[in-house]
């Protein structure tokens, strides 16, 4: 009996499987502004902190989410194609990737924590809160790369619902343990960015062990068997083909905010903070388009696979109706609550003054975004990696990064937001030409054959 990524209609595939991710992921999304909002009422030297910790941690969410890519791509496609031996043996090289990483990063976290964090800043005491924040994050982010792994084997067979049970398990648990170590609650010590800190990690490996034992118990088209598993050359190679992209477009998304964070800078520390402060609002927003890509990679990896082209056709329009329906709202959203959003970070005159007219002029640039965003995933799951990656660069550096500091030391940082609209449209425009080109070259439903 074929998997229902081949079989069932594709409108209800793309919400059933979508749906469980997309909570999952804006309760996700949830925590990390509910963390800013809590330190941001703790002290604003530690939201400082935090957010100049911020991009490090996209950068271990960006490895462990891009190799997951390349594992899900190529899971998924064996699946497609009846390989369940070597599906098998991409889950568990899967596996042993997100361990070795979690060892990297804990090793860069206690070595460079602290000269990271001079770069930007030679205030004491938000030093020390964001080399404790970082240290504590970077020594068990294994949590999270296994974590992240054991989701993107659900994904791939087609389980997205006990996606939504790990991610919304783990981070509610960090939401209520954020206020008792921060705080100090129930006897507890206040111990401020650190305890932040605690309980995202908390949240991360409980998420972890949760999905270690719903995979072994409930996922049964994938067998993990250790003792017969030797790492193997070939299938690495395949799984950083594309995930190495993967993760270099997403760990451009943190260098882009490192450059901003140096680009806004000289106008005002405050100015960083907006900027982190939007980014982590827009993050709301783009974690439900994410949570449809998500479940969109798989259902066109196995198609690609099984050879069903007008199946990836009907996919590739549905999911860019959805994510522009989706960033529409977020546009909405933004555009008439700009003050009530800025006040969650208990914002005063001189934040409110920056940040209003930076979430209403960056927020037009969502739609276009997801364009890009949606195109981008359908280009990991038909194997053209490259072409996700150059617009990945288009969009957060080689355009954006220029833009913005051309724009910004001409007219003022008011004008450097304008930068991202820009930058989006050129990119969307982008994104929609290459899809039209290798729609001919690889899904064309004139051809009789799909081109290798």
């Amino acid at each position: 009996m074929e998997n229902k990524m081949g079989t069932m209609n594709m409108k209800k595939l793309i919400v059933t499987m979508s749906i469980p991710v997309m909570l999952s992921m804006l309760i996700q999304a949830l925590y990390n502004i509910v963390d800013s909002m809590f330190i941001a009422y703790y002290s604003q030297e530690g939201l400082t902190a935090v957010s100049l910790c911020y991009p490090v941690q996209m950068i271990i969410v960006a490895v462990a989410c891009g190799t997951g890519v390349g594992v899900n791509s190529l899971l998924s496609r064996f699946l497609g194609e009846n390989e369940k031996n070597k599906a098998n043996s991409v889950a568990m090289h899967g596996i042993f990737l997100a361990i070795c990483n979690g060892i990297v990063f804990a090793l860069l976290g206690v070595l460079f924590a602290e000269k990271f964090l001079m770069f930007f800043s030679n205030n004491e005491q938000i030093i020390d809160m964001g080399v404790s924040y970082m240290k504590i994050c970077t020594l068990f982010s294994f949590g999270v790369f296994v974590q992240i792994t054991y989701e993107r084997i659900m994904q791939s067979t087609g389980n997205t619902f006990y996606n939504m049970i790990i991610q919304g398990a783990g981070a509610l648990i960090n939401i209520v343990l954020d206020p008792i170590f921060i705080f100090g609650y129930f006897g507890m010590p206040a111990l401020g960015v650190t305890g932040a800190a605690i309980a995202t990690v908390n949240g991360q490996i409980i998420a972890m062990i949760m999905g270690i034992f719903i995979t072994q118990q409930k996922i049964k088209e994938i067998q993990l068997k250790i003792h017969k598993w030797r790492p193997q050359k070939t299938i690495l190679k395949q799984i950083y083909r594309v995930g190495f992209p993967a993760i270099l477009m997403q760990s451009i998304m943190s260098f882009m905010t490192v450059f901003m964070n140096v680009i806004l800078i000289p106008f005002s520390t405050l100015a960083v903070t907006v900027f982190s402060i939007y980014y982590k609002l827009q993050q709301f927003i783009f974690m439900a388009v994410s949570g449809m890509i998500n479940a969109l990679i798989p259902i066109i990896a196995y198609n690609y696979g099984a050879n069903h082209k007008q199946r990836i056709h009907e996919a590739i329009r549905f999911s860019l109706f959805l994510s522009t329906a989706i960033m529409l709202v977020g546009t909405v959203v933004f555009e008439l609550f700009p003050v009530e959003l800025l006040y969650l970070f208990d914002a005063k005159a001189n934040m409110l003054s920056i940040g209003i007219s930076a979430l209403r002029v960056i927020s037009i640039s969502l739609v276009f975004a997801g364009i890009s965003m949606v195109i981008c995933s359908i280009f990991q799951a038909i194997d053209q990696a490259n072409d996700s990656l150059l617009i990945a660069l288009l969009r957060q550096l080689i355009i954006l990064l220029p833009l913005t500091w051309t724009l910004g030391n001409i007219f003022g940082l008011n004008s450097c937001w304008w930068a991202f609209v820009i930058t989006e449209l050129i990119c969307a425009i982008i994104s929609l030409y290459r899809l039209k080109v290798i729609k001919k070259q690889k899904i064309s439903l004139d051809s009789s054959n799909r081109e290798s």
